[in-house]
C-alpha cells in the first residue's frame, strides 16, 4: 500500500476481550450447570434439574447470551469487546434465574416444532478465538453455504484471517449464494497477511460477491487504504441499496475517502456510515461531505477520531444540513474549532430528529459550544444523549447551556467532563436539571475545577431522581469536607456516586486561597446565586 497507509505486513494481533475462546465459553456451561443441579439460594427455592437437563439448559443459556452479547459488539466493532462481556454475563445470569423459574421441562418441550423453526440467516464464523485459516479449514467452515435450500441472508468472517488459499476456496462459495445474501461483514479478516496477499485476498472475495444487492456491508479493521478500497472496487460499485456502509479503523486517508466517494454508485438509501478512527484530515473530509450530501435519508453518522479540522469540519457540517432525518451523530475527537462549531450550529438547526449527538473533544470553546447549545435549544426536541467532554468551555457558556438543556426533558446522559465550567457554571448546570428531567440516568462533571459548593448543587439536582444511576464528580478540587458532605447526600444510594479517587481537595492555582478557606468565603455568595438562578427554556 502506498506510504501514507498502515502496512499490513506482520501485523500483530491485537488482544480483545470478545469473543471468548471456547475453554471458556465451555466453563462457563460447566458452571452454569453446576448451578442449575446442585444446592444454591435459588435452587433451594425454585428447585434443582437433574444433571442432564441442567447440561442441555446451560449450553442453550450460553449461546443465547452468545448472540446477544455478538450483535451488542458488531454494533461497536471498535473496541475492546469489555462491554460485550458484560452483556454476556449479565444475559447468562438473567437467562439461568428464567430457567431455574420455570422449572424442569423435557427437551422437546424447549424445542420449537420442525414446522415452526426458522431457518439460520446468518453463518457467523466469528466465534471463537482469533486464528489464521487456510483452504481446507475455509471448506470447512463455509460448508453450510453450499447446502441446498440454504436460508442465508448474512455472513460474517470476522475475526478469522483468510489467507491466499482460503479465499480462493470462498470464491465459488459465496458466488453460489450471492444472490441471497443482504448483509456481509468481511471486518478484521486479513489481520496479518502481507500487502499482496491481503490485497488479493480483498479481491478474490469483491468478485465473488460482485452483483449481489446488500443492505450492510462491513469492511472495518482492515486497514484498507486507497489500495484497499480498490481492492473491493468490483463489490462497491455493484452497491446502489446499501443502507449500512461501515468503514472503521481501515486507514482511511484523503485518496481512500475519494475513492470511496468515486466507487459507490450511489447512496440515496444509506442510513448508517460509521468512518471512525481514521487518517482522514480535512482533504478526506471534503470527499466523505460529497458521501454525505448524497445520502438524504442518513440516520447515523460517525466520523469521530478522523483528524478532520476547521475547514473540513465546516465543510462536513454544511454536508449534514441535508440529512433531515439523523438521528444520531458522532463526531468526537477531532478538530473542529470555533469555526467549526458555528457551521455545526447551522446544521443542527435542521435536525429535528436527532436522539444522541456525540461532540466532544473538538476544540469549540466557549462561542463554539454556545452557538450549539443555542442551536440544540431550538431543535431536537427527543434529545436524550449529550456528550460535549474536553471543549473548553468556561462558566461563561453555562447560561447558555442551561437553557438549552432546561429544555431537553427526555435527556438520559450528559457528559460535560474536562472543561472549565467551576463553581459558577456547575450551579447553573444543576439548576438546569432540578426540575422534572425525570429520564436522566448519568451525569458526567468530572475534572470541571468545581468545589465544595458546586458539586453539592450538583448532588442535591440529581440525588432524588427515580431511576439515575450515576453522578461523576471525579478530577475536581472539592475539599474533605466537601466529600463528607456529599457522600452524606447519597448515603440513601451510594451506589448513584461515583469514585472520587482522583479528587484533589487542595486543588487549584497556587496563588488561590486554601481550600477550605475559599469554600467557606464563596459559599454564601454562590448558595445565593442556586437559590435565584432562574433557567429559561
Amino acid at each position: 500500500m502506498d506510504a501514507t497507509q498502515p502496512n499490513l505486513v506482520h501485523r500483530p494481533f491485537s488482544i480483545k476481550l470478545w469473543p471468548p475462546s471456547q475453554k471458556t465459553r465451555l466453563m462457563l456451561v460447566e458452571r452454569m450447570t453446576n448451578n442449575l443441579s446442585t444446592p444454591t439460594i435459588f435452587t433451594r427455592k425454585y428447585g434443582t434439574l437433574s444433571k442432564e437437563e441442567a447440561e442441555d439448559n446451560a449450553k442453550e443459556i450460553e449461546e443465547k447470551a452468545f448472540d446477544t452479547a455478538n450483535q451488542w459488539y458488531e454494533k461497536e466493532p471498535d473496541g475492546d469487546g469489555g462491554s460485550a462481556v458484560q452483556i454476556y454475563a449479565k444475559e447468562c445470569s438473567k437467562i439461568l434465574l428464567e430457567v431455574l423459574k420455570r422449572g424442569s421441562t423435557t427437551k422437546a418441550d424447549r424445542e420449537v416444532p420442525k414446522s415452526e423453526k426458522v431457518h439460520d440467516s446468518c453463518l457467523d464464523i466469528s466465534k471463537g478465538q482469533r486464528a489464521f485459516i487456510e483452504a481446507e479449514e475455509a471448506e470447512k467452515l463455509l460448508q453450510p453455504l453450499k447446502e441446498p435450500g440454504n436460508h442465508y441472508t448474512k455472513i460474517c468472517f470476522s475475526n478469522r484471517s483468510f489467507g491466499l488459499g482460503a479465499a480462493q476456496a470462498a470464491r465459488p462459495i459465496l458466488a453460489s449464494v450471492k444472490s441471497q445474501l443482504k448483509e456481509v461483514d468481511l471486518s478484521d479478516f486479513i489481520a496479518g497477511r502481507p500487502e499482496a496477499e491481503a490485497l488479493e485476498v480483498m479481491s478474490i472475495f469483491s468478485t465473488a460477491l460482485e452483483g449481489c444487492i446488500l443492505k450492510s456491508l462491513n469492511l472495518s479493521n482492515n486497514a484498507l487504504g486507497e489500495k484497499g478500497v480498490r481492492a473491493f472496487g468490483a463489490l462497491l460499485r455493484s452497491q446502489s441499496s446499501l443502507e449500512e456502509l461501515y468503514l472503521m479503523n481501515d486507514g482511511i486517508s484523503e485518496e481512500a475517502a475519494s475513492a470511496v466517494s468515486e466507487l459507490v454508485p450511489s447512496t440515496q438509501n444509506l442510513r448508517i456510515l460509521q468512518f471512525h478512527n481514521n487518517m482522514t484530515g480535512d482533504e478526506g473530509a471534503f470527499a466523505i461531505s460529497q458521501i454525505v450530501e448524497r445520502s438524504p435519508l442518513l440516520q447515523n453518522f460517525r466520523c469521530s477520531s478522523t483528524r478532520i479540522g476547521s475547514g473540513g469540519g465546516v465543510a462536513l457540517s454544511e454536508a449534514l444540513e441535508a440529512c433531515e432525518h439523523l438521528k444520531k451523530l458522532d463526531l468526537r475527537d477531532n478538530m473542529f474549532g470555533v469555526e467549526g462549531g458555528f457551521a455545526l450550529s447551522k446544521a443542527l438547526l435542521k435536525h429535528a430528529h436527532l436522539a444522541e449527538v456525540y461532540l466532544s473533544y473538538l476544540n469549540l470553546e466557549d462561542d463554539g459550544a454556545m452557538a450549539v447549545a443555542n442551536a440544540l435549544k431550538d431543535s431536537a426536541p427527543s434529545l436524550e444523549v449529550l456528550e460535549m467532554a474536553g471543549n473548553d468551555i468556561t462558566s461563561g457558556a453555562a447560561p447558555v447551556l442551561a437553557a438549552c438543556l432546561a429544555s431537553k426533558q427526555l435527556i438520559t446522559k450528559l457528559n460535560l467532563s474536562e472543561n472549565e465550567l467551576k463553581d459558577e457554571g456547575a450551579i447553573q448546570i444543576a439548576k438546569s436539571l432540578e426540575a422534572g428531567h425525570a429520564q436522566l440516568r448519568e451525569l458526567d462533571m468530572s475534572t470541571n475545577s468545581i468545589r465544595r459548593v458546586g458539586a453539592r448543587a450538583l448532588a442535591h439536582a440529581v440525588v432524588q431522581k427515580s431511576g439515575f444511576k450515576l453522578l461523576n464528580l471525579d478530577g475536581n478540587f472539592i475539599s474533605d469536607n466537601g466529600v463528607d458532605e456529599i457522600e452524606d447526600i447519597f448515603k440513601e444510594s451510594p451506589d448513584m456516586l461515583g469514585s472520587l479517587d482522583e479528587n484533589d481537595p487542595e486543588g487549584g492555582d497556587d496563588n488561590e486561597k486554601e481550600p477550605e478557606e475559599e469554600d467557606d468565603s464563596e459559599a454564601a455568595e454562590l448558595e445565593a446565586k442556586l437559590k435565584t438562578l432562574d433557567v429559561e427554556e
